[in-house]
Formats: C-alpha cells, structure tokens, sequence
C-alpha cells in the first residue's frame, strides 16, 4: 500500500511490532522471548516532487494520539509462530529494554514502568519486580561470579546487580502473645 498526502492507517507504528529491544531463546523450553508493541501509525506521502538542495521529508509516520498502544512480552514457539503466553506491561510508557531467559527456567526484562520483572520461562507467570526509578533502556545480562549466579541491567547513569544465589528459606511467624 502507498501512503497517501490525507495519510493512511498502518499497523504495526513506526516504532515497530518488535524493533530494538533485545530477544532472547531458551533451549530448556523451545521458546522465542520477544518485547513486542501493539499500535499503528498514520503514514503520509507527499504530492510533491523533490527539488535538487531543498529540504524534502516526503512523507512518514505519526502516531495516532486516541491509540497510545500496549506494550507485552510474547513467548513465540519459533516453529510455528504461535503465542504460547504473554505478559501485558502496565504502560502506556516507553518500553526500550529486552529481556535475557535463564537454565533456570526465569526469564528477566525491563518493563514499561522502569521495573525489572522476572517471569516463569513456561508460563509467563509472574515472580518478581523491582522498581529502578528511572526508564530502562538497556537489557538485562546474567553470570556466574565464584559458582553463584547474578542478573544485572544498566538503569540511566547507573548498574544494578541482584544475586540469584539464595535459596528462600520460610520465616516462622510471630504469634502474638495471650492476655492471660
């Protein structure tokens, strides 16, 4: 389809469907990770012919401001192309981070909201987030240091690293003692 100088509604945006944020695979579950976004774009082209040293955009896309459109993250068998489950971001924000899935069966990635969320890798199901306080835009990364695992992403001007390493143990809990 040619765009037209009134515009013509496309899907997916400019921003794309998936475009710069890090996927990642997992062997263990046969599973594509993908940041994706659900939203269309007018998309203009100009009546205009282009003329030698003047400035000439030609056309383009512009966001449709009534459709904000929705962040997820997919998990695509490769095979097929089928969803197999997705995770919905609270957005509407900017979502530019990717995601990194472990041996371990955890998928991790940065939200719309700037939190890092960890995900069940066959599910979907959600296990943890911690807040940034600033946009991510950077993937996350995991390693060994000494035999214990860590995740780390880049948030801003700053690092953040989380050992995966402790087992959680059950806290008894504190009966409040009887009035006798």
């Amino acid at each position: 389809m040619d765009p037209t100088p009134s515009g013509k509604r496309v899907c997916p945006s400019v921003r794309g469907a998936s475009n710069w944020m890090s996927p990642s695979y997992n062997a263990e579950t046969g599973l594509f990770y993908v940041p994706t976004l659900e939203q269309c774009d007018i998309y203009t082209g100009s009546a205009k012919d282009p003329e030698p040293m003047k400035g000439f955009a030609g056309g383009g896309g512009e966001q449709i401001p009534t459709e904000l459109g929705k962040f997820y993250l997919r998990a695509l068998d490769p095979k097929t192309g089928d969803k197999r489950w997705e995770y919905p971001m609270t957005g509407p924000g900017t979502m530019w981070a990717g995601t990194v899935s472990t041996a371990g069966g955890v998928v991790f990635f940065g939200d719309d909201d700037g939190q890092l969320v960890a995900v069940d890798a066959r599910t979907g199901r959600h296990l943890w987030h911690y807040y940034m306080g600033q946009m991510l835009t950077a993937s996350p990364m995991t390693f060994l240091v000494d035999g214990k695992q860590y995740v780390s992403i880049a948030a801003a001007t700053d690092v953040f690293t989380f050992g995966l390493f402790e087992p959680a143990q059950p806290v008894p809990l504190i009966r409040e003692r009887e009035e006798p």
